[in-house]
């Protein structure tokens, strides 16, 4: 087998696990193949499944596409920080390259995803469906809880999922790696469970940035971040804002009265946070 039809095999792998299905379009526009060769592929991904799974997978005839259930363990090994960037770029590349092209260096990951349960939660962010999650917080500790997952979302340290939790019945966000043994409830998401009803995901908040007031060439800071006239002007939605600004290290305090090197950008019209359910979280804000 070629590496690039390896490749295409472990694409198919790759969207039972992570989407929970694959058609054969998905071939096509992926890899420019014609609908012939992408037949093949998925024919032949299909065939060794049954081989060394011993299991069949279940062709969905309304949408013409192959569906992963709960019993679905992939062929290919899949990493779940790999994958997560992924599913967010909408890119997809199984080529393993072990040396840099240039020097670089990257953060290192302070917590790692177990790729079956991550699986879980994105097939049913990409099919809607409900799911039962144990889940640890610092504020209540552990419990189990129904969610209705719809979108991941990286703050910058770590991987949340935005999703209705019916618990407390709210939208809300949790930390990927304080969940465990996710699964399939026999329930279907209700349509204010859906996230057009998400005011704080579908609220979008305009932000002024500027140089902080203590920095001694703000002109410096101003080409950095190529800003208009000493202002930056970022849109973010109000469920994230919280993350991205502690992220950026932007002082929210009302008069950028925050010390230190690292605070780099003031928040200049912090009124624009009002509501925003993550300013917690916000360095200064409030202050």
């Amino acid at each position: 087998m070629s590496s690039y039809q390896s490749n295409r095999l472990a694409f198919i792998d790759f969207r039972l696990m992570f989407l929970g299905r694959v058609k054969r379009q998905d071939l096509v526009d992926t890899f420019s193949l014609s609908v012939a060769a992408a037949t093949r592929d998925l024919s032949n991904y299909r065939e060794r499944y049954l081989t060394e799974r011993k299991q069949s997978l279940e062709f969905d005839q309304t949408t013409k596409s192959y569906i992963a259930d709960n019993r679905f363990v992939p062929l290919f090994e899949h990493k779940s920080i790999e994958a997560l960037s992924m599913l967010s770029s909408g890119q997809f590349s199984s080529a393993e390259q072990d040396t840099a092209l240039i020097p670089s260096e990257l953060p290192t990951t302070l917590n790692e995803i177990e790729p079956n349960l991550l699986g879980v939660i994105t097939r049913a962010i990409n099919l809607q469906r409900v799911i039962s999650i144990e889940y640890r917080s610092h504020s209540s500790g552990f419990k189990v809880r129904d969610i209705a997952p719809f979108a991941i979302v990286n703050n910058g340290l770590r991987w949340h999922i935005r999703a209705y939790d019916r618990d407390r019945a709210r939208f809300t966000d949790f930390v990927l790696a304080r969940i465990s043994n996710p699964f399939f409830v026999k329930s279907n998401v209700l349509p204010e469970e859906m996230p057009d009803h998400d005011i704080q995901w579908n609220r979008i908040v305009e932000l002024e940035l500027q140089p902080h007031p203590n920095l001694s060439n703000p002109e410096t800071t101003e080409y950095e971040f190529n800003m208009d006239n000493g202002v930056l002007r970022v849109r973010l939605r109000a469920a994230v804002a919280g993350y991205v600004l502690r992220r950026w290290n932007v002082d929210c305090s009302a008069k950028g009265t925050l010390k230190g090197s690292a605070y780099q950008l003031w928040l200049r019209n912090s009124q624009a946070l009002y509501g925003v359910e993550t300013l917690s979280i916000a360095p200064g804000y409030g202050e």
